[in-house]
């Protein structure tokens, strides 16, 4: 494919608009247009960005070859679905789908119809964990937080489907396994939905993962550190950075050094490994199988955090009625 790739974005609320900015000006790609459900919100992001306005998914499915799927987690595989069977390569936000099931017809779809579909969770783009992936022989202990300020975007799913996804999906492909074990337990704060999850997964092959996720936090923290024989990595997502501690098999001394971070942004990352997918026609950095998994992770953690909320409804009632 020797033309720039016609590329539409479906969903233009916060976080598809800034696929709309990023797009704007991506090499090898043209910004063919947007599509939303809402009229008024799909002509102001195409106002901002001088581009045009597709009336339905049919009249944008003739007109591009790939597009970018950023609707609600709940329609994702109706979009997708569509766009896959009309010959559209797509890129779909985190999560795949709202169950596996769903996510594995998207996958079935794209097979069926020769389409590419990648998946967005933006935590493996981020700079500082592409450089830690090139350093992991042997991972064997994970402690991660993720915490955000409370904003009224993506209730509509669990803190675990909202923010956890991102480092379930880096854990898994770590790892390289998926969990044996899993320990969970999460509470509502301020919405319908669990707002803060803690977790503790354990693989097969010995490695353990604690991670912890807030959308009702006062401070914004993206932190991992991960432990494997000899060395110990600390690495900030926000700051884009990463140090290493390595101990030496030989002598009782710890050295310091920085992780070799190149600074960029994990969206455009994230969309320039999407269009040269599709140009090349290989395969994605996350695909729709490897979004299943995580996704599936994630459903079990939510089954542990129900049977955890159900053994303590007892007294968090008593709690509440002695108030």
């Amino acid at each position: 494919m020797s033309e720039a790739l016609r590329v539409a974005v479906v969903g233009v609320g916060s976080f598809g608009r800034n696929h709309v900015r990023v797009l704007k000006d991506l090499p090898g790609a043209t910004l063919a247009g947007v599509y939303d459900a809402s009229p008024e919100q799909a002509e102001a992001a195409a106002s901002d960005a001088a581009i045009p306005v597709f009336e339905s998914l049919e009249s944008l499915a003739g007109q591009v070859d790939a597009a970018v799927v950023a609707v609600p987690t709940a329609f994702h595989e109706e979009v997708a679905c569509f766009l896959l069977s009309h010959g559209v390569d797509v890129l779909v936000e985190k999560p795949i789908a709202p169950t596996v099931e769903a996510g594995e017809r998207m996958v079935a779809v794209a097979q069926s119809h020769g389409r590419l579909l990648q998946v967005g969770p933006l935590g493996r783009y981020t700079p500082a964990l592409v450089a830690l992936q090139r350093e992991l022989p042997l991972p064997l202990f994970f402690e991660i937080h993720r915490m955000s300020i409370f904003t009224p975007r993506s209730l509509d799913v669990d803190v675990v489907l909202d923010l956890m996804i991102h480092d379930l999906d880096i854990v898994l492909a770590c790892v390289g396994e998926q969990p044996r074990e899993i320990r969970a337990s999460g509470i509502q704060v301020l919405s319908e939905k669990v707002d803060i999850a803690n977790v503790r997964l354990a693989f097969p092959g010995g490695c353990i993962a604690n991670l912890t996720a807030s959308r009702v936090s006062t401070d914004k923290v993206r932190k991992l550190r991960l432990f494997q024989p000899d060395q110990y990595y600390s690495v900030d997502y926000s700051r884009q950075e990463g140090v290493v501690f390595d101990t030496g098999q030989t002598e009782p001394r710890i050295r310091f050094r920085k992780l070799d971070v190149q600074s960029a942004e994990p969206l455009r990352l994230e969309l320039e490994d999407f269009v040269r997918s599709v140009r090349t026609r290989t395969p994605p950095t996350v695909d729709g199988v490897s979004a299943c998994r995580a996704l599936g992770v994630a459903q079990d953690i939510l089954v542990k955090i129900k049977e955890h909320a159900d053994l303590v409804a007892g007294r968090i009632a008593a709690y509440r009625a002695s108030r």
